[in-house]
């Protein structure tokens, strides 16, 4: 691996949970949250979209935040989920590149 190579760790071990990936691919929809935004989601939108409970979409977000693959901001109490496409765009490039 170059010095200017993306850590694939992170990256990898945040996609290798289906459900991990179907809420990525839910974020990636346009519109269809219950606060009528474009993109992102909150985490009860989520729940629904991938139907699982609240305490599992939680674990699993807090994975991919620290990964960097979605973005959360606060909105009161609500937790704003968007996907960090720069990111996403840049560890698959890097993936091409290693294999």
């Amino acid at each position: 691996m170059s010095p200017t190579s993306p850590d694939l760790g992170p990256f990898l071990h945040a996609i290798t949970d289906p459900a991990r990936r179907r809420i990525l691919q839910a974020l990636k929809e346009k519109g269809g949250n219950s606060l009528g935004k474009d993109t992102g989601l909150c985490a009860c939108d989520i729940e629904e979209r991938v139907k699982l409970s609240q305490p599992t979409v939680s674990h699993h977000m807090r994975i991919l935040v620290k990964a960097g693959l979605v973005e959360v901001k606060r909105q009161g109490h609500w937790q704003w989920y968007r996907r960090n496409q720069k990111l996403i765009s840049e560890m698959t490039r890097g993936l091409k590149g290693q294999l």
